[in-house]
């Protein structure tokens, strides 16, 4: 192999791997979760559950069986007047 061919394949290999690294940190700053009980009425994403049909259905603020997609390990963290945000579905408001 030639001086040139190494140097070439070198920099291909060093383009590569940042470009691998580069999408898996793009990736985990991507990363969402569903959080129960932190959307207002009207604004939770799909599919909350019993009483509601789609994006946009529940019926009051912070509805436990209501999601929001969030980032990654904050739905816990996020306070609301009824607590704070959970990863597990509650009940249907009645």
């Amino acid at each position: 192999m030639s001086k040139m061919s190494a140097l070439a394949l070198a920099a291909s290999v060093a383009t590569a791997v940042t470009l691998i690294a580069g999408a898996a940190t793009a990736s985990a700053a991507d990363a969402r979760e569903k959080c129960y009980g932190v959307a207002l009425k009207g604004q939770n994403d799909c599919a909350a559950g019993p009483g509601t049909t789609c994006a946009g259905t529940s019926k009051v603020d912070y509805q436990r069986n209501s999601w929001k997609l969030v980032p990654a390990g904050t739905c816990e963290t996020i306070k609301t007047p009824n607590g704070h945000g959970t990863l597990m579905q509650g009940p249907a408001p009645v």
